[in-house]
């Protein structure tokens, strides 16, 4: 675990990119963009991820890990409540691939914009300018949400593999995520 006031990633995202918070806003709110968790946010980021089907079993040394071998984190924050709202991760080569993940908005803020920002705070980021291919795997019902930034299911022949140890990823989609 990181020592009590660390942030997450400072090596790579922070020194491409401003490290300055970004705001939006949205129809309902406020959003504060970070390229860093504090490591007092993993409680709360622990939280938000265990919302997720995929994620129940996260622990707080999980996160800490996760954020530790990251090479770019987005987290979201509502200004007028400073809640933990939406979550992204990225592990890059910075030339080739960048692969997102753990994609996550917290329900109360969903369809409000927060995926949205997160999607464009990644997109956007500084550091990816150059990488040839972003991809990311999700839900056949957000395969429209992901269509707005370019991504496509049109992958030639290529398949996704995966050997794991965890049953969760191998059984049928939830509908939840």
């Amino acid at each position: 675990m990181g020592p009590t006031g660390q942030s997450w990633p400072t090596q790579k995202a922070t020194n491409s990119a401003s490290s300055a918070p970004a705001t939006s806003e949205t129809a309902e709110c406020m959003l504060t963009t970070e390229s860093t968790v504090p490591a007092h946010r993993i409680p709360e980021l622990t939280d938000l991820m265990r919302t997720a089907w995929w994620m129940t079993d996260r622990t707080p040394a999980d996160v800490h890990h996760l954020l530790d071998h990251s090479d770019l984190v987005i987290a979201v924050t509502h200004d007028p409540t400073d809640q933990l709202v939406g979550f992204a991760r990225v592990l890059t080569d910075y030339a080739y691939v960048a692969l997102i993940l753990d994609v996550i908005v917290a329900e109360s803020h969903r369809g409000s914009g927060v995926g949205a920002v997160l999607l464009d705070a990644v997109v956007d980021h500084p550091a990816l300018t150059d990488v040839r291919s972003l991809e990311l795997v999700c839900q056949p019902a957000l395969i429209p949400f992901y269509h707005r930034w370019g991504f496509t299911t049109e992958v030639g022949t290529s398949h996704l593999m995966r050997r794991t140890t965890d049953p969760r990823l191998t059984a049928q989609p939830v509908a939840d995520h």
